[in-house]
């Protein structure tokens, strides 16, 4: 009784206030929202979230494969943004929202949004703007420069939603003013370090870097006398160019440019894209009220998919067991408890209340998900390791037959083979292929896609694969890792990835970075 007690006090410590009054999911091709608000909001903020992806891809030419009901970004809307710092965890008292990329699980968390004002709020800009990154990396699996990545999300992130539709794009960046006009407020970052930076840059807590990269890429994108010069550059990236040699190719001196940004940044007017209906269109969105016991478990839902550690596992756990046992025949109550389970360390109850999920609900994707990860943990040392996988891959491959396009089938039957260190088989292999194409935002598994690649002497292929989580300004340890490999396979085009393991050790803990700009 007393440790339960204990352990119930340690989940309210991390507990987001989100348990209010009815939640509402909406749902459209490339996104889920659930939110503690009216019908009328969450549709607007849901064909608001369409209307930015549709003016993305039409801006960018760029036309990525609609994803699968799994694999689109859950955005939960919580109170405040304490609640996010919370969720996110870490002393950042300048967060205001985050996002995580995961293959068929990809998440944002933000605080409540202003649907109808002209002017986003700050929890909107940071959604869009990590938004941003995830279509960039779906539709194009080239590697862009730091400042190219971060000025595109923070150009089409500085957005307005007109209330008879359609998306202005483009708008001045009023929050980066400061950094870039305000004398000493930050160290500013010369145009010629944004193109080519240092390998060592001076340690300051904040500089202009996210304002200067805005200010390039909107001077490029409508200045009229440098018109085509970004396309010629990035034309130049892809040839093999530095971005010093492509940048000089397409814009010439760069003194020369940092001047004209100068005066750029001071114009009493800019342009932008303003663009109607449509041009952007929301597509349908439906609207689910929830149940009262999904409802109550959502707090523990929200907090297992972000992530927990043992000791927030277990505190977890008790809330979870209490929402169940209130709403036992709730499946979408028994799946977020087989997770809590499995974080746990509990697989055995995590698959029994997968399958109690199941019974009622034989289409709940996150049921067989919970189930499989659960059955390929006891798998690991079962008596019978082979039929132990087997059973495991029946679970998968019993999604896969319901979602083919849902990524985690595909890579856990490729990993029902390395985890018994079997070379895997052809059929594996295309499904991880297969996998990193839906979900090339996952730069975990990219990085095992370029092990698999260097263990089958592809070193070409595998050095294009690590090259976009090796410039990734998120990837963090991730991208030192990668960048160590693409530096081993240019030393040594012989390599037959015998140390991969050891050469990547010191990212296996630590390879997630929630974007959070």
């Amino acid at each position: 009784m007393r440790f339960a007690r204990v352990m119930a006090l340690v989940a309210a410590a991390f507990a987001p206030t989100v348990a209010r009054a009815e939640w509402t999911e909406a749902s459209s091709a490339h996104f889920v929202v659930y939110a503690d608000e009216s019908e009328a909001q969450i549709r607007r903020f849901a064909e608001q979230l369409e209307r930015y992806h549709a003016a993305l891809a039409m801006l960018t030419n760029a036309s990525p494969e609609p994803p699968s009901p799994s694999n689109r970004v859950t955005v939960y809307v919580v109170r405040s943004e304490q609640d996010v710092r919370k969720l996110h965890g870490g002393n950042n008292r300048f967060l205001g929202g985050f996002y995580l990329p995961r293959a068929g699980g990809s998440l944002a968390i933000v605080p409540t949004v202003r649907t109808n004002s002209r002017d986003l709020d700050q929890s909107m800009s940071t959604l869009l703007h990590e938004y941003t990154h995830h279509f960039m990396l779906t539709s194009s699996n080239f590697p862009m420069p730091r400042w190219y990545a971060e000025g595109a999300a923070e150009f089409f992130s500085a957005a307005t939603f007109p209330s008879a539709g359609g998306v202005v794009i483009g708008r001045p960046a009023l929050h980066r003013a400061a950094e870039l006009l305000v004398p000493g407020f930050a160290r500013d970052v010369p145009v010629s370090e944004l193109l080519d930076p240092p390998k060592q840059t001076p340690s300051r807590r904040y500089d202009a870097f996210y304002g200067k990269s805005w200010l390039l890429f909107h001077y490029l994108t409508f200045d009229p006398e440098r018109k085509g010069q970004l396309n010629r550059y990035l034309q130049g990236l892809t040839k093999g160019r530095s971005s010093r040699e492509a940048a000089l190719e397409a814009f010439g001196d760069l003194a020369v440019l940092e001047h004209d940004l100068d005066r750029y940044l001071i114009k009493r007017r800019m342009m932008s894209f303003d663009l109607k209906p449509s041009l952007v269109p929301s597509g349908p969105v439906s609207l689910r009220r929830l149940a009262a016991g999904e409802a109550a478990i959502l707090p523990v839902r929200i907090r297992s998919e972000r992530g927990v550690d043992a000791e927030q596992a277990k505190a977890l756990l008790v809330e979870a067991r209490a929402v169940a046992a209130r709403h036992p025949d709730d499946p979408r109550v028994q799946a977020a408890l087989a997770e809590a389970e499995h974080d746990a360390g509990n697989d055995r109850e995590a698959i029994a209340a997968a399958d109690a999920a199941l019974a009622r609900d034989p289409t709940l994707a996150k049921a067989y998900v919970q189930k499989g990860l659960a059955q390929f943990r006891l798998a690991e040392e079962a008596a019978d390791r082979a039929a132990a996988y087997r059973q495991a891959r029946v679970t998968f491959a019993q999604l896969n037959r319901r979602e083919p396009d849902h990524p985690l089938p595909l890579i856990y039957f490729y990993y029902s083979y390395m985890r018994q260190d079997l070379p895997p088989t052809e059929l594996a292999f295309n499904g991880l292929l297969k996998a990193s194409r839906l979900a090339p935002f996952d730069l975990g598994l990219r990085m095992t896609l370029v092990s698999e690649l260097v263990r089958r002497h592809r070193l070409a292929d595998a050095r294009a694969a690590a090259r976009p989580i090796a410039l990734n300004p998120h990837a963090g340890p991730l991208a030192r890792a990668a960048q160590r490999v693409i530096a081993r396979i240019d030393a040594e085009p012989q390599w037959d990835g015998h140390d991969f393991d050891i050469l990547t050790a010191s990212v296996a803990d630590n390879a997630e970075d929630p974007g959070a700009d």
